[in-house]
C-alpha cells in the first residue's frame, strides 16, 4: 500500500535541493521522522513466538504529529479523557473559517496568529452564550484548529465542540440551550470578527492585510449534534495527533505524481485528485504546524480552572444511567496499538503461539526527543 513516507523518500530529497533554506525547520523534522518512522533507523524489539519460533520485528515510532502512522494510543487515551468530561446534555458543532484575503497574514506569522484566532473563536462564542436571551450562562469549549481543506488546500477554520447550555456562576444554576438554537450565527460571526481584530491591536500595522479583510462577512457555521455526541468528538480526535491526510488516502505514487481520494464538500462523495509529487509534498506540509503550537484548546466551562464546578454538574445532571458511557480500556489504562507488539500477545504468523521479547535493536541515528 502506498504511504506518505513512499513519498517522501521517493520525491523528498528534490524537494529539499529546490528549496533549500525557504524549507521551515519543523518542515524538514517532519519529512525526517516520517521518512524514520517504524524503521530500523528508530530502532526497536525482537519477539519470538514461543510456539512456531517465527521471530517477529516491531520498529518504534517517530513520533512526529505530523505522521499517519503513530498515535493511536495517544488518541484513543485523549478521547477517553473527553468522554469523562462530557455532561449528559445536548451539544453544538460550531465552525469559524476566515476569509481568503486574511490567508497569507496568517501563513506568515503562525504562532502567533494561529493562537489568536483560536482565541477570538472561542471567546466570542463564550460572550455571547452569556447573553441572557440566548443561554445566560458560562458554556464549554473545545476547540481544535484545522488548517487544511478536503484537497489539502490551505483553509484555516476552527472547529468548536460547544455544550448546549451553560452555568450561571452567580446563581450556580444551569442553563440549558433551546433544543436547535445556541446563538445568532450572523451576530456571532460579526463578534469573531471584531474580537480578532481587536487582538491583533497594535499588531494590526505590522500585517498587510487589506482593509476589505473587516468588511466582508466571516463565515461562521453552527449546528446541534445530531445523535451521539461522540460522533463529532471521533471526528475532532482524528486529528489531535495529526494533520490533514492518513495512508490509507494515498491510491498510487508513481511517474512522479500522487493520487489520493479526498470527499467533495458539494456533493459528499469520493473522488480521486493526482498532483505533481512536487505540489503533494507542498501541500503536505504547509499544515505542519509550528514546534510547540497547541492546536487543542479548552475554554469556558471545561478550561482547567472550573473543573470543580464542571465534576459538580455531572453530578447533578447525570441521569440514572450515564448517557455517555466511556468505553473500556486495557487494565493497564492505555488502549493498545493495533500495529505494537507486546510480551503475551498473540503471534502473528501462527495465530496460537505468544510472543516473547527476546531482543533490543538499537536505534542506527540520533532518536526524537
Amino acid at each position: 500500500m502506498p504511504e506518505l513516507a513512499e513519498v517522501f523518500a521517493r520525491y523528498g530529497p528534490a524537494y529539499l535541493d529546490k528549496y533549500g533554506p525557504a524549507i521551515l525547520p519543523s518542515h524538514r523534522r517532519a519529512m525526517r521522522d516520517i521518512l524514520r518512522c517504524r524503521t530500523l533507523e528508530l530502532g526497536g524489539h525482537v519477539f519470538c513466538c514461543d510456539r512456531c519460533g517465527r521471530t517477529h520485528y516491531v520498529y518504534h515510532s517517530c513520533r512526529n504529529r505530523s505522521c499517519p502512522k503513530c498515535h493511536h494510543e495517544q488518541t484513543q487515551a485523549w478521547l477517553a479523557q473527553r468522554r469523562q468530561e462530557l455532561l449528559p446534555i445536548r451539544y453544538f458543532h460550531v465552525v469559524f473559517t476566515v476569509p481568503p484575503e486574511l490567508h497569507a497574514g496568517l501563513r506568515r506569522r503562525q504562532t502567533e496568529l494561529y493562537g489568536l484566532l483560536m482565541q477570538a473563536a472561542a471567546q466570542a462564542l463564550i460572550r455571547l452564550a452569556a447573553d441572557p436571551h440566548y443561554v445566560g450562562g458560562l458554556v464549554g469549549v473545545l476547540s481544535v484548529l484545522h488548517t487544511w481543506g478536503r484537497t489539502l488546500s490551505y483553509h484555516p477554520h476552527v472547529h468548536c465542540l460547544v455544550t448546549g447550555g451553560g452555568l450561571d456562576l452567580k446563581a450556580q444554576e444551569w442553563r440549558s440551550a433551546r433544543d436547535d438554537y445556541l446563538v445568532p450565527v450572523k451576530a456571532l460571526s460579526r463578534m469573531f470578527r471584531g474580537t480578532f481584530k481587536g487582538l491583533l491591536g497594535p499588531r494590526l500595522g505590522e500585517l498587510d492585510i487589506s482593509p476589505s479583510v473587516w468588511q466582508v462577512p466571516w463565515v461562521v457555521h453552527c449546528e446541534p449534534v445530531r445523535g451521539d455526541v461522540e460522533n463529532v468528538l471521533d471526528y475532532l480526535g482524528r486529528y489531535v495527533h495529526r494533520i490533514a491526510l492518513t495512508n490509507g488516502r494515498i491510491l498510487d505514487i508513481e511517474n512522479g505524481r500522487v493520487t489520493f481520494r479526498y470527499q467533495d464538500t458539494r456533493d459528499q462523495q469520493w473522488k480521486d485528485m493526482t498532483l505533481a509529487a512536487e505540489e503533494f509534498i507542498r501541500r503536505f506540509l504547509q499544515h505542519v504546524l509550528p514546534e510547540g503550537f497547541h492546536k487543542v484548546r479548552y475554554c469556558g466551562l471545561w478550561a482547567p480552572g472550573h473543573r470543580r464546578s464542571l465534576r459538580r454538574r455531572q453530578l447533578l445532571l447525570a441521569p440514572s444511567e450515564p448517557s455517555c458511557p466511556a468505553r473500556p480500556l486495557p487494565a493497564n489504562g492505555t488502549p493498545e496499538s493495533p500495529e505494537a507488539s507486546r510480551p503475551g500477545q498473540t503471534c502473528p504468523y501462527c495465530g496460537q503461539g505468544v510472543l516473547v521479547r527476546t531482543g533490543l535493536l538499537r536505534p542506527r541515528g540520533r532518536g526524537p526527543p
